[in-house]
């Protein structure tokens, strides 16, 4: 690969990054939340039970900006805290009713979204994007930026 198409790469992925992100953050923000507590919402939602440190991780976020976001959504009634009976140490971390409700509705949403992109590519042609995407996240492991 020469420097033309890895740039071309680059913009490729900076345009679809840039898009999606668009769409993500006006679905947090109709349900009432900044894009990184909804990140956190849906990754605990998934998850139904995570420490902050494994949140942390799942989020390539600090320990202390993590604390900070799952501060507000405690503190909005969309999350608890829950200590480890047998180890004081350890917190769990949990969506409330209302939390597991706009959970609910961000994956529905996004479901949505995704698949009316997945089908307005060519039907010939999804597997291959598929198997495109899955190759360049399995180099951009691989090759760790910074």
């Amino acid at each position: 690969m020469n420097n033309k198409q890895s740039y071309y790469l680059r913009e490729l992925i900076r345009v679809l990054v840039r898009n999606l992100g668009i769409v993500e953050e006006s679905e947090a923000t109709c349900c009432g939340t900044t894009v990184s507590q909804c990140n956190a919402i849906v990754q605990i939602g998934r998850a139904k039970d995570v420490s902050l440190n494994e949140l942390a991780e799942l989020l390539a976020l600090d320990k202390s900006t993590m604390s900070r976001t799952i501060n507000k959504l405690v503190d909005s009634g969309l999350a608890i805290r829950e200590i480890h009976p047998e180890d004081r140490r350890y917190v769990s971390i949990k969506l409330t009713d209302e939390g597991l409700r706009i959970f609910d509705n961000i994956e529905r949403s996004l479901d949505q979204y995704y698949q009316r992109i997945f089908l307005s590519i060519p039907e010939e042609k999804r597997e291959q994007v598929l198997e495109s995407l899955q190759l360049i996240i399995n180099a951009a492991k691989q090759n760790k930026c910074c």
